[in-house]
């Protein structure tokens, strides 16, 4: 096909030769001159077939507003409105006809990288995207309307869901309940806020590196990273779609279990998820309440438990954080479980290994909403938004984290290209197997959730402190965390106990162990957490 037997109708897509030099040049490319009228026939048919398909009505979800009205959407200002920064939007969002009674007028936040409808989701950032008002609901919001759960509002979360420090969010910093001006964590910040204030009964946060496992840890709560595509990530704002999850936040560990019984399982559209694992399928709630109505002296007796030693030998562990979670693994062995040490070498590595893997996928499927190559339900409105590139009111928009993702996949592309993203995603199937090897000899692993107390934030928030010093306070806060986003593997937040603060003795803040499973055992994590909880009052320790 030549350019002059394009129809009337299409004349407007013509590609000129002279774009198709410049399109190639950009790439350091050239086309020899014989060919230039070729290239622009078929580039010329690919642009009117483009125009053509963004002329199809787009196949999306759609929210019924008489069966999931929503009431009283608005931003709310100042500390009481806010819950000191927990609250980014607030509203009322119930179903008129729920189909169990699971979570029966219990109120619940979702974190602002969540879709709901009519909504507005800033992911914690500025500029356009930071507008962004889904037409959606996310699949987890319709499955908690189901159960009859009100959402009250949206927590507020770190810049574009970057950040380990709880003063970055555009809606302005979230202070501890335990200690104003200190962090919750990060991302799900405002999450573990408003339950540990409660706020609301219940929470959902999202984790690609720890984000609803540090900021349980910090403001006392119990947050679960489920298995990798047990809970559908569709209508949540994406990372990089390998690392990405969402899952239950709550003061207890029951609440806990029967949210995710709520939330899991496949929606048939979110790739993450097999299509084998049908909602429902585990009664997690069901199951921990059964498990905890036994009355056992030992309930935990048959169980295998591995302290990784390499969890706890980071040169960032703050010994007091050790100590609290020895003494509560200590606790897990009156119970019955039977624990050994585990050494994993390659743990040590696994936060290096996350940290150069993310930006390089990160920055394309993340900052710039191009998750190419898998099968989702997207979000073309918000896609225009961003761009092909980050403009610089978009950079600007970006917290510390946000920037240094995006400048380090620049770096690191340009640098090492794709050799390097190679090595690493197979040193992640290592790491992945590594862990898989140790679960043949226990049941669960436990370490320190986040190595050290919370932090001081700034109540200015922003950038007040410059990129260096910014990000300087967040190293070796997910040494214990981001490698299982990459693997995959469940990881639980329990509350154990209070350390003090590093730049102050006399204050004594929450912390908290991790309980890591084997891939879809979630409930083995959940069944050891509410065991510990059970007996003990963590508040006390």
């Amino acid at each position: 096909m030549s350019v002059s037997v394009l129809g009337a109708a299409q004349q407007d897509s013509i590609i000129s030769t002279q774009e198709v030099t410049t399109l190639a040049s950009k790439s350091g490319l050239s086309i020899p001159s014989s060919e230039l009228e070729d290239w622009s026939a078929l580039l010329s048919g690919l642009n009117h077939c483009a125009k053509e398909i963004l002329t199809l009505e787009d196949y999306t979800t759609t929210v019924d507003l008489s069966l999931y009205p929503r009431t009283n959407i608005y931003r709310p200002e100042g500390p009481a409105d806010t819950d000191h920064g927990g609250w980014a939007w607030k509203c009322d969002v119930r179903s008129t006809k729920p189909t169990s009674g699971e979570l029966a007028g219990r109120t619940i936040a979702v974190k602002d990288n969540i879709a709901v409808a009519g909504v507005k989701c800033t992911n914690g950032t500025g500029g356009k995207v930071g507008n962004w008002v889904p037409k959606i609901d996310a699949t987890l919001v319709t499955r908690l309307l189901d159960a009859g759960g009100v959402i009250k509002g949206k927590a507020a979360c770190e810049n574009n869901c970057f950040g380990a420090v709880s003063d970055t969010s555009i809606t302005g910093p979230v202070h501890n309940p335990y200690a104003h001006a200190y962090s919750t964590g990060g991302s799900s910040s405002g999450s573990a806020r408003l339950l540990a204030s409660g706020a609301v009964d219940l929470a959902i946060g999202a984790d690609q590196g720890g984000s609803i496992r540090l900021p349980s840890a910090n403001c006392g709560i119990v947050g679960l990273k489920p298995t990798w595509g047990l809970v559908p990530y569709i209508g949540c704002i994406s990372l990089e779609a390998t690392i990405d999850h969402a899952g239950p936040m709550a003061r207890t560990v029951q609440d806990c279990a029967t949210l995710l019984e709520v939330i899991a399982g496949s929606d048939g559209i979110d790739d993450r998820q097999p299509l084998s694992w049908p909602q429902g399928k585990v009664k997690f709630g069901q199951e921990v309440r059964k498990h905890l109505e036994t009355g056992l002296d030992l309930p935990l007796k048959g169980t295998k438990i591995g302290v990784l030693k390499e969890g706890f030998k980071d040169p960032m562990t703050d010994p007091n954080v050790a100590a609290a979670s020895h003494a509560a693994i200590v606790k897990l062995a009156a119970l019955g479980a039977e624990v050994k040490e585990i050494s994993i070498p390659l743990h040590r590595d696994s936060g290096m290994i996350w940290m150069v893997a993310l930006p390089m996928a990160g920055t394309t499927q993340g900052l710039l909403s191009n998750p190419a190559g898998r099968k989702q339900l997207l979000f073309p409105d918000r896609c225009e938004l961003v761009g092909s590139q980050l403009s610089q009111e978009a950079f600007d928009a970006l917290g510390p984290g946000g920037q240094n993702i995006y400048l380090r996949g620049l770096f690191l592309q340009e640098k090492f290209g794709s050799p390097l993203h190679a090595r690493c995603a197979n040193l992640l199937r290592k790491l992945n197997d590594e862990y898989e090897m140790a679960f043949r000899d226990v049941d669960v692993l436990v370490m320190p959730t986040i190595l050290f107390p919370p932090v001081k934030i700034e109540e200015k928030g922003g950038k007040t402190l410059g990129p260096l010093k910014m990000l300087s306070r967040t190293i070796g806060a997910t040494y214990n965390t981001a490698t299982f986003n990459s693997t995959g593997h469940p990881g639980l937040s329990l509350p154990v106990g209070f350390v003090p603060a590093r730049d102050d003795g006399d204050l004594w803040l929450p912390t908290g162990l991790q309980i890591v499973g084997r891939k879809w055992e979630d409930l083995t994590c959940l069944k050891v957490a509410a065991s510990w909880e059970k007996a003990n009052d963590w508040k006390s320790l």
